[in-house]
């Protein structure tokens, strides 16, 4: 399949309203308010990685809004977490698309998942009801399979997975365990 009709296969990223969050879609603008929300070290307790700088994160969502790898193999759909009583962002989500198995007509698409809030805000199922309605507005675009991968003592993700149908696998990647449908 040419790189065109990769591309042209998937639909476009749209805005999801949820009860008490919207999901708008990442854009480069989104990186002034974004690097506040990330900024706490305590978002980097579970990946190992760190606050990035404006023009780090410019670069980032720059690579994430070109919405797939430079093979097309890929779709990368990303996310701002807004609340809805407030406007303000405090997180995002973000699925990774790949299809496994079948062909262009009848392709098996599975959506490696992530989930960021701030820690202000947290502790108020904001990521399980952001990381729902992403996996609902993917279902409702062919995916069939989900999965993440978390570290076995980050215990709100595994609850965010879990709330999510997901459940531990026997597979693991750099100290993390696989979760899927």
């Amino acid at each position: 399949m040419a790189d065109n009709a990769k591309r042209a296969a998937w639909p476009d990223q749209e805005r999801i309203t949820a009860e008490r969050v919207i999901l708008e879609p990442l854009s480069i603008r989104h990186a002034t308010e974004m690097v506040d929300v990330l900024a706490d070290a305590s978002v980097y307790a579970f990946t190992e990685g760190e606050a990035p700088s404006l023009a780090r994160l410019e670069s980032r969502y720059t690579t994430q809004t070109a919405g797939r790898s430079p093979d097309g193999s890929q779709q990368w759909l990303n996310w701002i977490v807004r609340r809805q009583d407030s406007d303000a962002a405090v997180g995002f989500v973000q699925a990774t698309v790949e299809r496994i198995a079948g062909g262009a007509e009848n392709p098996t698409l599975v959506a490696n998942l992530a989930w960021v809030v701030a820690p202000a805000h947290r502790g108020q199922g904001i990521a399980s009801e952001a990381t729902g309605a992403m996996i609902g507005w993917l279902r409702l675009h062919g995916v069939g399979s989900f999965a993440a991968f978390i570290r076995p003592n980050h215990f709100a993700s595994i609850g965010v997975a879990r709330n999510q149908g997901l459940h531990p696998t026997s597979i693991a990647k750099h100290g993390e365990t696989r979760w899927e449908s």
